[in-house]
């Protein structure tokens, strides 16, 4: 069975995320909606990936984001080059790079989070 994985997040800045998560990680909008029922949406991904990043915003209620530290996001590159490449990338794109909460993620790794608080692993090292 073939499983594609979206993963929705709601922000308080559908443009801003939208930027940030394109210019940062390479993502390409690859699906937009407004004001279906009251929310507008952007969709993240890349040709050939089996996820998609959503990004929500309510018009009629909007959520403050509130995720844990551990609500993370992370990345597996293997290659060194294109880890420091894209590290580079994601503070150029507006990411703050934090400490992770839990230490496993600082041997190998480094962790940014966006305006809200939504946290994403970059992993020196490949999915096994």
């Amino acid at each position: 069975m073939l499983l594609h994985l979206r993963i929705t997040r709601p922000v308080s800045s559908l443009e801003r995320s939208v930027a940030l998560y394109r210019n940062g990680l390479g993502l390409e909008e690859i699906g937009r909606f407004e004001d279906h029922e009251g929310f507008d949406g952007v969709m993240l991904g890349k040709s050939g990936l089996d996820y998609h990043l959503e990004f929500t915003y309510c018009r009629t209620h909007p959520v403050n984001p509130a995720p844990a530290p551990e609500d993370l996001l992370v990345f597996y590159l293997p290659e060194i080059d294109e880890w420091r490449e894209t590290c580079l990338r994601m503070l150029a794109a507006g990411f703050i790079e934090v400490a992770s909460f839990n230490p496993y993620w600082q041997y190998h790794g480094r962790t940014f989070a966006d305006p809200d608080g939504y946290r994403i692993v970059l992993q020196q090292a490949a999915w096994r």
